[in-house]
């Protein structure tokens, strides 16, 4: 039983529906290792056991009248603590938010219920969902289940520790600042950060009907790429007012393998070097794409000043993480970005003192902005993908220091603690999908993550992509202990 935890979520499915395991004693199989394990971990925070049970009853009695209700049938799944669940807290980790409760599922909830799951918990966040770890005054500190001494990345930590765990079937996470990806790589699972605006944004707010902020999307985790296309197809497409107007057509990804495939490695920059372990790690994924008779290149790029477009990424990024809300508890958070000054020149930006942005310089950041996107819109018209880092290292020690006081050793050299923006930023910035793929372990036992980054609207080449390349090199691993 405790290898069918492990399982992607829509092997799961296809075993409920031949009826090797009902629904039952697949949500209670997640409760028993959620009570064994998650002392440990602190992953899932939020728990919904009672009510996740009562829904699997119904799934059960759903397939003994042969009815289906989707591809998910029957799959307990938990999502971060920020998405709206009814009558359950959602606090971003803020403590002035503990009562926060909403009285009815969000629009991801929804339809991830609408193809059949349903949930038995919430995973942990960091306070504001503002950091590379997961730990606020509300919930504690989440640990990453390959070493419990060591962060699982933020602010979706805790959904992808508790995937890594075997506590879940699946997942659901946000991402402004890497916060799918980060945490997706340091635990050795699949993550995705759609092309911005296509998944809704309605139901993981603080406050209803908020705007949804520049930057920010919505998007899944999965221990499959298989698994996050599935998730990433139910969350997708208009909703609320905008569905009155538009509905998403995206194109389905032809890829059969990876012969032809045009790929370009980034492997590091002067702006925000790596582990040498991990830049090492790109290239002999090059090596493996050539070898499969995919084209590959280490030095195409873009056609724009990467150290100023990192800088228009903070700026902007800034804008967003410094604006808080209305209400005066959440005005009063402190984000790390608000530090951010997006004038500064020198070889990191993240170190100074920030300043509020007016619009008019979020007009003329938003302006450079689309000169960065047709920059891609060119480069993807002679690449398909690009292969790069998601963050400089594998998974840091816990470091709760205030932001001013925190570095990351790569290679050697202490470097700034907020460095690690460019590389999400990369994908961020210009709105593009990326798709995160464990590609194997490290020297230290911790999975190294790398992101394919595609072109707009390309999010099923990227997913299509992992999975495939992960059929040749890594793909999700159990950690050792946690049977």
């Amino acid at each position: 039983m405790s290898d069918i935890a492990f399982l992607p979520a829509n092997d799961l499915a296809k075993k409920i529906q031949n009826k090797e395991i009902s629904s039952v004693e697949l949500t209670q199989l997640y409760i028993d290792r959620i009570e064994k394990y998650d002392d440990d971990v602190n992953a899932v925070v939020v728990r919904l056991f009672e009510q996740g049970l009562a829904d699997a009853h119904n799934a059960d009695a759903f397939l003994a009248r042969g009815q289906s209700l989707g591809p998910l049938h029957g799959v307990p799944m938990t999502m971060k603590e920020s998405y709206n669940i009814a009558d359950t807290p959602t606090t971003w980790g803020i403590k002035a938010f503990s009562d926060n409760v909403f009285a009815e599922d969000g629009v991801s909830a929804k339809r991830f219920r609408a193809v059949g799951a349903h949930f038995i918990g919430k995973t942990n966040v960091p306070v504001s969902l503002g950091d590379f770890q997961s730990y606020n005054p509300i919930y504690g500190t989440t640990c990453n289940p390959w070493n419990l001494e060591r962060t699982p990345g933020g602010s979706s930590g805790g959904s992808a520790a508790a995937l890594a765990a075997g506590l879940t079937g699946l997942e659901a996470g946000s991402d402004i600042g890497g916060s799918i990806r980060n945490p997706a790589h340091f635990c050795g699972v699949y993550g995705h950060k759609p092309t911005f605006g296509i998944i809704p944004w309605q139901g993981h707010d603080l406050v209803p009907n908020s705007p949804a902020p520049d930057l920010s999307v919505v998007g899944p985790l999965a221990r499959s790429a298989e698994d996050i296309k599935l998730a990433f197809t139910a969350m997708a497409g208009a909703a609320g007012r905008a569905s009155k107007g538009w509905q998403l057509n995206l194109a389905k990804s032809s890829l059969r393998n990876l012969q032809g495939l045009r790929v370009a490695l980034w492997a590091t920059d002067d702006q925000a070097p790596v582990a040498k372990e991990i830049e090492e790690r790109v290239i002999q994924v090059g090596e493996v794409l050539t070898n499969l008779g995919a084209k590959v290149s280490e030095d195409a790029r873009p056609n724009f000043d990467v150290q100023r477009a990192y800088r228009n990424y903070l700026s902007l990024l800034s804008s967003v993480m410094g604006a808080g809300d209305s209400s005066d508890d959440f005005a009063k958070t402190t984000h790390y970005v608000s530090k951010l000054d997006p004038a500064d020149n020198s070889r990191s930006a993240t170190t100074t003192r920030g300043r509020v942005m007016s619009h008019r310089d979020w007009v003329r950041a938003n302006n450079f902005r689309e000169k960065l996107r047709f920059a891609w819109d060119e480069f993807f018209t002679q690449w398909d993908i690009v292969v790069c880092p998601q963050m400089a290292t594998d998974a840091f020690p816990h470091d709760h220091r205030p932001f001013a006081e925190r570095t990351l050793s790569v290679n050697g050299i202490d470097r700034d603690y907020l460095e690690q923006l460019f590389w999400s930023g990369l994908a961020v910035n210009s709105y593009l999908p990326s798709t995160v793929f464990p590609s194997g372990l490290s020297m230290q036992g911790l999975p190294i993550g790398l992101q394919a980054i595609g072109a707009p609207f390309n999010d099923y080449l990227t997913i299509e992509f992992s999975r495939l390349l992960t059929l040749e090199v890594g793909g999700f691993e159990k950690p050792p202990n946690f049977v």
